[in-house]
C-alpha cells in the first residue's frame, strides 16, 4: 500500500554561486530539514547537504552549480506521516493535520460532522467540516467552517478521532 504523501515546500529560485536554492516552507516545522535527510521530491530522491532557516536557503548533496539548482526550481518536497511523526516534535496541545482529518466533531453529545480539510487563514485555522446527514435532512447546511480557536475546540481526542466543541452548533445555524 502506497503511503499518503503531502506537500511540506517547495524549491524556489537559485541563490549564490553554490548550487543553493530558496526553500518556500509549507509546514510549521521548518526544522525537519536537517543535514543527511532524504527528501522524497517530484524530481527524485534528495539529501540534504544543509539548510539555513534565517536566510530560507538550502543546499542539496551534489548540487554545486547555479544551472544545476535551476533544475530543482518549483519541485515538490513531500513528506508522509510515518516521516513527519519522526522529524517533527508537537508541542502540548498541538496536533498534525493528518490526526485531525476525519475526526468527528461533537458537541453537548450530537455529532455536527466530520472534518473534510483544514484551511489556514490569515488570523486562524479553520475546519472546513461536512455536515452530518442528520443535520442536513433538518435544513442545516451541507458544510461549515469552525475556526480552530480555543473558544470553540474544548478538547481534541485523536486516539479516537474526535473533536469536542462548544459554539459550533451556532456557526451551522448562521450557515
Amino acid at each position: 500500500m502506497d503511503k499518503k504523501k503531502f506537500t511540506i515546500a517547495q524549491f524556489g529560485k537559485t541563490f549564490g554561486l553554490k548550487g543553493e536554492l530558496k526553500l518556500n516552507l509549507h509546514t510549521d516545522f521548518p526544522e525537519q530539514f536537517i543535514k543527511g535527510r532524504v527528501l522524497n521530491t517530484d524530481r527524485g530522491d534528495l539529501e540534504i547537504e544543509y539548510y539555513n532557516p534565517k536566510k530560507g536557503v538550502i543546499k542539496i548533496k551534489d548540487i554545486n552549480t547555479p544551472e544545476d539548482a535551476k533544475r530543482l526550481t518549483n519541485a515538490k518536497i513531500y513528506s508522509d506521516e510515518e516521516e513527519s511523526r519522526k522529524y517533527c516534535k508537537l508541542e502540548e496541545g498541538e496536533h498534525f493535520w493528518f490526526d485531525l482529518i476525519g475526526s468527528e466533531v461533537v458537541e453537548d453529545g450530537d455529532s455536527l460532522g466530520v472534518v473534510k480539510e483544514i484551511i489556514r487563514m490569515p488570523m486562524s485555522d479553520y475546519f472546513s467540516i461536512q455536515t452530518s446527514n442528520d443535520l442536513v435532512q433538518e435544513g442545516f447546511a451541507k458544510s461549515f467552517l469552525l475556526p480552530n480557536i480555543p473558544e470553540f475546540i474544548k478538547e481534541v481526542d485523536t486516539s479516537n478521532k474526535k473533536i469536542y466543541v462548544t459554539g459550533a452548533k451556532d456557526i451551522l445555524k448562521e450557515s
